[in-house]
């Protein structure tokens, strides 16, 4: 298999609203030098895609493994507020199973230094035990010699908001500098559900120029892994958090809002230049990482390992949609290598709905525009429909804009019954919160309308005198002392530092810390996802070892031994 010794280590870069426009995967209009240089030397799956097309449900399922609507944060998002729409039960933080953690934390308990350069959005606040380093700082360069490294970059600027915000707009010529638009509007080609208007070109073409920007920084990241000597034993995972943020793409169940790229370079592996056309589904990325890593994936997990000796072929992929914003909906889909299957519980609802934000995207006021002069035609109509059908079915590989709906066709009824059945047992197995108003939800994770809060950690010294027993704060020893860390709560980790500096780092507490001989002052929290922080512990220990309690060999003897 890999020629990576030991354990590898893992860099994730992260796009957004990033479909498939790249060279690599066959746009010609692409400027993707670097992204198409790694597909080069690595596996391009054809077929990935997100659980939903927006990102905060997406990115909850890429750091726990969970379908969102198992875990309560399918809806975009949680810590929204709007003064018109009061009665949302927003803003609150998920609260998934107790049992559930996100997969840097355990990627910690095994010995992995991980970062976060930046971006989070899971729907809960990133805990103090998923991350040796969040922030925009933060970088594998910082870890111990030797300690192998997990490690996330998130690209931000590809971003819808970056094709009309002064602000966005504005950081980015910070970034890439001062560019004029590169991509040429008159050679783009506009979805068919779009208007065909020099308007919707030039959103579009500075959609490129926004990915090309993004080539830029992946090559950036590239080159510090090369001088740091560690291309040869780092597997490099590149994607999206879900498809382009245009009409009828991001926030929808169609490929244009789900289907992402996906790119692997694994050092090694035979793999250099391959396409694979294997259905991979986003939540498959952290059990992957923990597979690729040698560390057991929990059963819990609803994602599978993609890839490598664990690796577990999966025939479809499932995707959502929920309150998005100010507007409910509640969509579900299913798709195989050919087609898919949407069923629409709202079929009443327009699919338009009001979410102001996505209001200020030039394709959108060209499409109310032309509708409201009566010059929308044919496709372009179909996103302002008052109703939907039921279900749709599209063949995707004959139909790649999902135009023209199969369910009623009795040709495709084998496809209808296997897609339908399969979403059935799908929906029975993990949308365990999709029928539960969210409101009622939000009541059950938050009582009384409160956070919960973390039980305060305990300290616990172990030794030949003290069984573990007692809590114990402060205590003089002679003779090594293991100090156990407990929280009350349910599913609590435990994060703390023996550091003494302004800027202590923090450890996950994974087992009994022990203190052979010296002074320690321990700080620590409890923290569960969803949950405040506990308050912060403290307790200091010293031990004080006598004279002649050491053998020949430096060994700690006790006394009487």
């Amino acid at each position: 298999m890999s020629q990576i010794a030991g354990r590898p280590n893992i860099l994730w870069i992260t796009l957004e609203d990033t479909s498939p426009r790249m060279g690599c995967y066959g746009d010609v209009l692409a400027r993707t030098p670097n992204i198409d240089k790694l597909a080069g030397e690595g596996m391009l799956y054809r077929n990935a895609f997100a659980v939903a097309g927006v990102c905060a449900p997406s990115r909850s399922s890429v750091i726990t493994g969970m379908y969102p609507t198992s875990i309560g944060t399918h809806h975009m998002r949680t810590g929204h507020t709007n003064p018109l729409t009061p009665e949302l039960p927003t803003p609150y933080s998920a609260v998934p199973p107790a049992h559930v953690k996100t997969i840097p934390e355990m990627m910690r308990a095994s010995g992995y230094y991980c970062t976060n350069n930046w971006k989070t959005d899971y729907q809960f606040e990133a805990p103090l035990t998923a991350w040796d380093e969040n922030g925009m700082q933060a970088h594998w360069r910082n870890r111990e010699s030797g300690q192998p490294f997990f490690s996330v970059f998130n690209y931000m600027f590809t971003h819808e908001s970056g094709i009309w915000r002064k602000e966005i707009t504005e950081a980015i010529r910070k970034i890439h500098g001062e560019k004029p638009l590169q991509t040429d509007p008159d050679r783009v080609i506009v979805p068919p559900y779009i208007p065909d208007t020099p308007k919707s070109r030039l959103a579009l073409a500075k959609h490129y120029d926004l990915v090309a920007n993004a080539d830029e920084y992946v090559g950036r990241i590239l080159q510090q892994l090369e001088e740091d000597g560690l291309t040869n034993n780092t597997i490099v995972m590149l994607w999206s958090d879900h498809g382009e943020g245009l009409p009828r793409a991001k926030r929808w169940t169609y490929d244009a809002g789900i289907r992402v790229p996906l790119i692997v370079r694994w050092p090694g592996y035979a793999d250099q230049g391959q396409i694979s056309e294997q259905m991979v589904s986003m939540i498959d990325l952290g059990p992957t990482v923990l597979s690729l890593a040698g560390i057991p994936v929990p059963r819990y997990m609803q994602g599978q390992p993609f890839m490598g000796d664990h690796a577990e072929p999966r025939d479809c992929i499932f995707a959502t949609r929920d309150r998005y914003d100010e507007a409910y909906d509640k969509v579900r889909a299913v798709r195989d290598k050919r087609f898919k299957y949407i069923r629409n519980d709202y079929p009443f609802q327009p699919y338009l709905q009001w979410i102001p934000f996505s209001h200020d995207h030039p394709m959108w006021q060209e499409l109310w525009r032309l509708k409201l002069a009566g010059e929308l035609t044919g496709d372009q109509q179909l996103l302002l429909q008052n109703q939907r059908p039921p279900e749709e079915l599209y063949d995707c590989l004959n139909d790649p804009y999902e135009l023209h709906n199969l369910a009623d066709d009795p040709a495709f009824r084998e496809p209808m019954l296997r897609l339908r059945k399969l979403l059935d047992d799908w929906c029975g197995q993990y949308d365990s919160w999709g029928d539960i108003p969210e409101e009622q939800m939000v009541a059950r994770m938050w009582p009384n309308g409160v956070q919960p809060r973390t039980a305060k950690p305990l300290f616990i010294p172990i030794n030949s005198r003290m069984p573990g027993k007692d809590a114990v704060y402060n205590g003089t020893f002679d003779e090594p002392t293991a100090i156990m860390l407990h929280s009350a709560t349910q599913g609590a980790s435990i994060t703390y530092t023996a550091d003494e500096g302004p800027n202590p780092r923090w450890k996950l507490y994974t087992g009994p810390i022990t203190v052979n001989a010296g002074t320690i002052r321990i700080l620590a929290k409890a923290v569960r996802i969803g949950y405040q922080d506990s308050e912060e512990a403290s307790a200091a220990f010293v031990v004080e070892l006598a004279e002649g309690l050491t053998d020949d060999t430096g060994s700690v003897k006790r006394k009487g031994g």
